[in-house]
């Protein structure tokens, strides 16, 4: 059993309810515990009775120590300043042998289990940003992402999940200050400063848009694999971070992360579209229950695949099987 948790509001509840269906669709055996950050969405959680998820509201998970420093940070910075107390939540008061954190915004292609495996012996997993050049936000963002992050229930675990948590207590804002950025940038030093930290080494955890430019997207048997450009390693999909999707009062999507990422025609189409209309779907699903859900109508941007495709048919490959195209890798189709 795999068990994992996650926080999210009413109006993040699309994202949440969406991830949650890909680990249905790809993880066997697992747990999901879901933490409401608002009234709705905990009643909208509880009247889905889902399959393998427990609903935690905040009346049962906030203690003196979150309340009293709650007043002073933005929903968003709150939220950042729980993520480690969930993790804590879980082990203590559900018995877990180990949990894993995962932003609500993630979509998993393939089973996470083999990210887990990867620590063996250790204590806790973390994962890089893996910047591409030209994104490097390391001194800003921090080396780490806290999209995906296992403690186990163990000494070395607890040792650093409390002093994670209590360090968040003490200053978790939206703002570089001394060295500090949210809850990431405390995780910079982790490796070095405690024991049984392991840092992923697996390309398939950890896809996002400040990285994917690194990757050629392609369909194997009718799955999304990728293959690393520099190395030429192909690998298994395990998830990747959906990063600044907004669902706009206006029912569509904007994906701010083309504003600021290379993202790629051909990566829009094989990754994006198909995400954002399962965001379709699952609101217009929450919405028959639910009136309070923001039913997206449109999608953010139209490609002209019969161009596409004509263009990669007359196009001439590399010898090693690449094309670049608007700006990013894919691989030569099988004849």
């Amino acid at each position: 059993m795999i068990n994992f948790c996650t926080l999210f509001d009413i109006n993040f509840i699309t994202q949440g309810l969406t991830m949650y269906e890909s680990l249905k669709e790809h993880c066997d055996d697992f747990h999901l515990y879901i933490f409401a950050f608002c009234q709705d969405s905990y009643e909208l959680l509880t009247k889905l009775n889902l399959e393998k998820v427990t609903v935690v509201s905040l009346n049962e998970f906030e203690d003196e120590e979150l309340l009293r420093v709650k007043p002073t940070r933005t929903q968003g910075e709150y939220c950042w300043t729980c993520s480690s107390s969930t993790i804590k939540y879980c082990l203590e008061k559900f018995n877990l042998a180990s949990c894993t954190y995962i932003d609500a915004d993630l979509y998993f292609y393939s089973n996470p289990k083999v990210l887990i495996d990867e620590m063996g012996d250790k204590s806790v997993l973390i994962t890089e940003h893996r910047y591409s050049p030209g994104y490097d936000q390391t001194e800003i963002s921090g080396k780490y992402c806290v999209q995906f992050i296992t403690f186990k229930n163990d000494k070395n675990g607890l040792n650093v999940l409390n002093w994670w948590r209590n360090a968040c207590i003490d200053w978790c804002y939206s703002r570089v200050e001394e060295g500090k950025f949210g809850d990431q940038k405390y995780l910079d030093d982790w490796a070095e400063k405690f024991e049984g930290v392991h840092v992923l080494e697996n390309l398939g955890g950890g896809v996002a848009p400040w990285n994917v430019g690194q990757y050629g997207v392609f369909k194997e048997n009718n799955k999304l694999k990728l293959v690393e450009i520099d190395t030429q390693k192909k690998f298994e999909f395990v998830f990747y971070h959906f990063h600044s999707i907004k669902i706009l009062e206006s029912g569509k999507i904007s994906p701010e992360a083309y504003n600021f990422y290379n993202i790629g025609f051909l990566k829009q189409n094989l990754i994006y579209k198909s995400y954002i209309k399962k965001l379709i779907e699952m609101s217009k699903k929450l919405n028959k229950i639910n009136n309070k859900i923001l039913v997206i109508k449109k999608l953010p941007f139209k490609i002209n695949f019969k161009k596409i495709r004509k263009f990669i048919i007359q196009a001439k490959f590399s010898k090693n099987g690449y094309l670049k195209i608007f700006g990013h890798y894919i691989v030569k189709p099988k004849n």
